[in-house]
């Protein structure tokens, strides 16, 4: 009896290596592009982007909740039908995460909004606009083919109207109220790298741009050259001040004045779906609900605001049993897919990661995205088999493990 040819498994590895393009074979992982962005951009820009706010307690407790965390896996179940398509608000996404709202974008990357909607979009998924964005939201939705939008809100009802008006025309149909920034985090971490914003010309900034020149002809330069001057365009009805000024200030549009009143309002007069960003108590899921909203985003800002606050994983599960009718989504601290099938074991109907994606954009623009939410694919789906689940939603079925330490 002839024996059936076995394909050689090296083989098989250098054939998938070889589809994706040469440079970024060595990227394996989302941890490998943070890496390489620390190289390329400026430590004004990167501290920016990595860094938390004072003694990062927060920063890092998002990481360790996940590996507090174990899984049992379920063995001889038949996982060859794997899927991991999945419905939010009615619509299919062929994954279940997708890129969360990040302020300064294109400041790191090259048109950094539109390359992260796009890259998302080509996969199947979506990438939240930032209100901190320094690309109009109308670009975002138009050429990158963004539908959420995420905001902070002004505490004005006249100046709320006008904002909303504005994303409504240009086509979003998702709007994400930013609910834990009424003031600014205490982010040293900015002080002391030289970030401010808008920035300022400093000997410690000028130096770091003529010590990163990739990034300064490659994304400053080259942005002012195609479109002029970055102001800040996003965070009310009209265009905000540049993102180089001697004098100018950043409005804080009286966030400190919101309240869940706002919320309300927002909801007689949006005709969207309508979702609270900051959620990490079980009463505030609770009113999000009452108010009307469709759902909400557990969540700390990925360690951003306040230091020493809980980590997102630890409450998801109280938060979910609280609300058992709204749409429960998840961020702060996903790298890899286990994170995200322990996010939905949790009860997260949804996930969304950040940082990873904008490294990614930064440093290999819109192929860097492309590759990254590659990987994130391809270890959730690895990870549903080695489970035993065939669906992302199907981590439901399992109890969490905890891990000693």
């Amino acid at each position: 009896m002839t024996k059936a040819a076995v394909p050689n498994p090296v083989s098989i590895t250098r054939q998938s290596a070889s589809t994706v393009p040469r440079r970024l074979r060595g990227l394996l992982s989302l941890d490998d592009f943070e890496r390489r962005a620390r190289r390329h951009l400026p430590l004004s820009i990167f501290g920016y982007v990595s860094g938390g706010v004072e003694d990062d307690v927060t920063l890092s407790e998002n990481r360790a909740a996940f590996r507090r965390i174990g899984l049992r896996p379920r063995v001889l179940r038949d996982v060859s039908g794997r899927n991991l398509t999945t419905r939010l608000f009615g619509q299919e996404y062929a994954l279940p995460f997708a890129i969360a709202p990040m302020g300064f974008s294109a400041l790191a990357a090259f048109d950094g909004d539109v390359v992260l909607a796009k890259g998302a979009r080509a996969a199947g998924s979506f990438a939240i606009c930032s209100a901190a964005s320094l690309t109009p939201l109308e670009r975002a939705a138009s050429e990158g083919g963004s539908r959420w939008f995420q905001c902070y809100i002004p505490g004005d009802r006249t100046r709320i109207q006008a904002l909303l008006d504005r994303v409504t025309r240009a086509g979003f149909d998702t709007l994400v109220v930013t609910g834990d920034v009424p003031v600014a985090g205490n982010r040293e971490n900015n002080a002391r790298n030289g970030f401010d914003a808008p920035l300022r010309i400093t000997p410690k900034l000028f130096w770091q741009g003529i010590t990163h020149p990739r990034w300064v002809f490659g994304t400053l330069a080259r942005e002012i050259a195609t479109r002029g001057m970055p102001h800040f365009e996003n965070m009310e009805s009209v265009q905000g001040p540049p993102l180089f000024s001697r004098d100018l200030v950043r409005s804080k549009i009286a966030r400190d004045e919101l309240s869940w009143d706002h919320i309300r309002f927002i909801r007689e007069i949006w005709p969207g779906k309508l979702v609270v960003k900051g959620i990490l108590d079980v009463q505030d899921a609770q009113l999000a609900a009452d108010a009307g909203c469709d759902g909400i985003i557990v969540s700390n800002h990925g360690g951003r605001q306040l230091d020493g606050v809980v980590s997102p994983l630890d409450v998801l599960p109280e938060i979910r049993a609280a609300v058992p009718d709204l749409v429960v989504m998840f961020d702060s601290g996903i790298r890899r897919g286990t994170d995200v099938l322990k996010a939905i074991m949790l009860g997260a109907d949804f996930v969304f990661v950040g940082r990873p994606f904008l490294y990614a954009a930064a440093v290999y623009g819109e192929p860097g995205v492309t590759h990254a939410m590659k990987l994130l694919r391809d270890e959730v789906h690895r990870d549903m088999a080695l489970l035993g689940i065939t669906t992302p939603m199907a981590a439901r079925e399992y109890a969490p493990v905890p891990l000693p330490g």
